[in-house]
């Protein structure tokens, strides 16, 4: 990897960059990070405060294609073979399962995500034994594996397991001696784990995006690294072709699957992981686009984000370009006034004066919330409110993000699912959307990622409230979903 290139010198302008970016700023996404490659060269680089380079972010699904690299891995050790059943290596867990199919489904089923039943739900089991709740799965449906696309995360995880089975390792540290330390990755990457103690695979690993983008480019080498062949280029190519489709209609991910690797237009391919986590290969361009945000709930932001690389990046990537220091320096302040998303709209209404530091008592609602009052302040205000754990407060800012602790207790930390002890690090900003109606949007930026949106709604004289809550969160926020009214007290 080398830095301090500039665009022009690798075939892209930055005024094009800048346009890229302005693109997404238009469209209100949550980003929280980019980077852009081409060749060995990263070219753009750039962070929404408060990330920032080296931090370790959470990847989602990205984390699946690094189970597909551990499985070629564990292939060319000889610990497996794609086309054994699950049988082989899970009879325990399958006992007194009735469904052939599940027997039957091989690795290569697994990571074509063609496997035999629908998934449960594992957060809302709170099970201590995921691998053995995947096998005992009692859905009445069933298919023939390897036929038919269906996302399986859990299946990801059970292979993640199976891995550590074989090796008698966790999937991290045979990840860094197989592959991570041999291709300079960072001791920042990380991995949350899930009850029963193997690793979250499916979905928590943690890796700064110049971490990723090694992993990206080692895929795009066909798996060499400073001329050295590492995993098998075979392996590599049949990861990230087209094993089956994805389905009809337009958009990226419909462009079919390989292990773990979703097919990207063209040649290209991408890891993907919930929220708008990105690692995109293009081999046409040699480009790669390293992309982390939250944008849980809104389901048009991966088509911006990669139909506007392709269309505003890779269609224009071409020649060295004249250096144009202007251009560059634009660019340069466009990067320098990036923020994190906040709620957007008039910063202040007359509604205040109505209702500031007035107690509103709560009719039962599905949230819990039994009173509430919001104080303003000249930069932000504080939303005060008594739910089953108690009083809560959490400051916010007019139009800005204030940075604190969620003051939710009892979520998950490092085991998936299983209480933890310490808070959230969460941004809260809020808008008035109308002079009678206040957006609360709060975005959940730990290890674990998620947002929640609230919409105060008052009548002429401030003596009411109408609120409504909605989460996107994984097994988490979920006392935060719901209506409610109101009476000033």
């Amino acid at each position: 990897m080398e830095y301090a290139v500039s665009p022009e010198s690798q075939g892209i302008s930055s005024s094009q960059i800048a346009a890229y970016l302005a693109l997404l700023q238009s469209r209100h996404l949550a980003m929280h990070d980019i980077l852009i490659s081409r060749g060995d060269h990263v070219l753009f680089e750039a962070y929404y405060p408060p990330f920032r380079a080296g931090e370790a972010h959470r990847l989602y699904s990205v984390s699946k294609s690094f189970v597909a690299l551990a499985v070629g891995f564990a292939l060319e050790d000889g610990l497996l073979s794609l086309d054994d059943p699950m049988s082989k290596y899970f009879e325990r867990e399958l006992e007194g399962q009735p469904d052939g199919n599940l027997r039957r489904q091989t690795i290569r089923h697994m990571m074509m995500m063609s496997t035999a039943k629908p998934g449960e739900d594992w957060f809302s089991a709170r099970t201590d034994d995921r691998v053995r709740f995947y096998f005992q799965n009692r859905r009445p449906e069933t298919r023939t594996p390897g036929l038919q696309f269906e996302y399986d995360s859990s299946g990801t995880f059970v292979l993640g397991a199976l891995v550590e089975r074989l090796t008698g390792r966790s999937l991290l540290d045979y990840l860094r001696e197989k592959l991570f330390d041999r291709i300079g990755v960072s001791h920042r990457v990380r991995a949350l784990s899930c009850p029963g103690g193997h690793t979250w695979s499916d979905s928590a690993f943690l890796m700064p995006p110049d971490d990723l983008w090694r992993v990206a480019r080692f895929v795009l080498n066909g798996g060499c690294w400073d001329g050295k062949q590492l995993l098998s280029p075979e392996y590599i190519r049949e990861a990230t072709s087209k094993l089956i489709s994805t389905g009809d209609g337009y958009g990226i991910e419909r462009q079919g699957y390989g292990y773990y690797i979703w097919k990207a237009y063209g040649k290209g391919f991408f890891f993907n992981g919930m929220g708008c986590q990105f690692a995109l290969c293009v081999p046409e361009k040699d480009l790669i686009l390293i992309c982390n945000a939250d944008n849980q709930g809104n389901e048009a932001a991966k088509d911006i984000i990669l139909d506007g690389f392709y269309q505003m990046i890779v269609a224009h990537a071409g020649e060295p370009l004249p250096e144009n220091p202007a251009a560059a320096e634009r660019l340069a302040c466009d990067v320098r006034a990036l923020k994190l998303f906040a709620a957007y709209g008039a910063p202040r209404s007359p509604m205040e004066e109505k209702i500031r530091d007035a107690a509103y008592l709560l009719q039962p609602n599905p949230m819990g919330i039994s009173r509430l009052s919001l104080t303003f302040t000249c930069d932000g205000g504080i939303l005060s409110y008594t739910n089953a754990q108690g009083e809560k407060h959490l400051p916010f800012g007019r139009c800005e993000n204030v940075y604190g602790d969620f003051p939710q207790q009892g979520y998950a930390d490092q085991i998936g699912s299983v209480p933890g002890s310490r808070l959230y690090r969460c941004a809260a900003s809020a808008a008035w959307k109308e002079p009678d109606t206040l957006w609360l949007k709060v975005q959940i930026i730990d290890d674990y990622l998620g947002n929640l949106d609230a919409i105060f709604t008052f009548p002429e004289d401030g003596r009411e409230l109408s609120l409504t809550m909605r989460k996107t969160a994984e097994d988490f926020l979920d006392e935060y979903k719901g209506d409610a009214a109101g009476r000033r007290q």
